[in-house]
């Protein structure tokens, strides 16, 4: 399997959408064609993923309605995965096996804000990969919280909906605050690339 940078390679740089786009909050289709068409948008979100310093990249936040992502990612062991995952259901633990993670978590369609969110520090994440084989990855660390965030965007959720309305605020607050430094097609235009600040 190729790796994220061998993906990287072949792919194209698009515009990150950001929140307050509809295809960023809406659910998205299944894939069912697996081929050429397919393997060039998971080349195009890993070059994308790459270009804007990001773990995880779902298909809406490149405008596209379909259920994929793809990930390069650390566990707790700060060993790194990646891959490409289509039709996902995340699997997360019950009861006295679950224990939540507070970490600072961002979006690269929200660039620049972070905000606290607690999420279980272990997830199950199972689907197909770009061929359309079964795959299965079991993340600890921040790939446990990227599986979750990538899954969340494909139901049409965003990581701001996870938060308090109090919280939320404070996160688009943040988000105004360093709008200036992406252009409207980040990161096809680099960050801070023209700001005259």
């Amino acid at each position: 399997m190729p790796s994220a940078a061998q993906w990287a390679e072949k792919g194209h740089v698009r515009r990150i959408v950001p929140w307050d786009e509809p295809v960023m909050h809406q659910p998205t289709r299944p894939v069912t064609q697996f081929g050429p068409a397919l393997e060039i948008l998971a080349a195009d979100m890993f070059a994308t993923m790459a270009a804007a310093d990001g773990v995880g990249l779902a298909g809406p936040q490149v405008g596209v309605d379909l259920a994929i992502f793809v990930y390069c990612a650390p566990d707790e062991n700060n060993r790194y995965h990646s891959g490409v995952m289509c039709n996902p259901t995340v699997e997360l633990p019950l009861d006295k096996d679950r224990n939540l993670d507070a970490a600072q978590e961002g979006c690269l369609s929200w660039p620049g804000a972070y905000e606290l969110l607690a999420r279980p520090d272990k997830a199950v994440c199972r689907g197909v990969d770009e061929t359309g084989q079964p795959v299965e990855v079991q993340g600890t660390g921040i790939l446990a919280r990227c599986l979750q965030h990538e899954t969340d965007h494909l139901s049409g959720t965003v990581f701001g909906d996870r938060l308090s309305n109090r919280s939320r605020r404070k996160l688009n607050e943040e988000r105004e605050r360093l709008r200036h430094l992406y252009p409207d097609d980040w990161p096809i235009t680099p960050r801070g690339a023209g700001d005259p600040s």
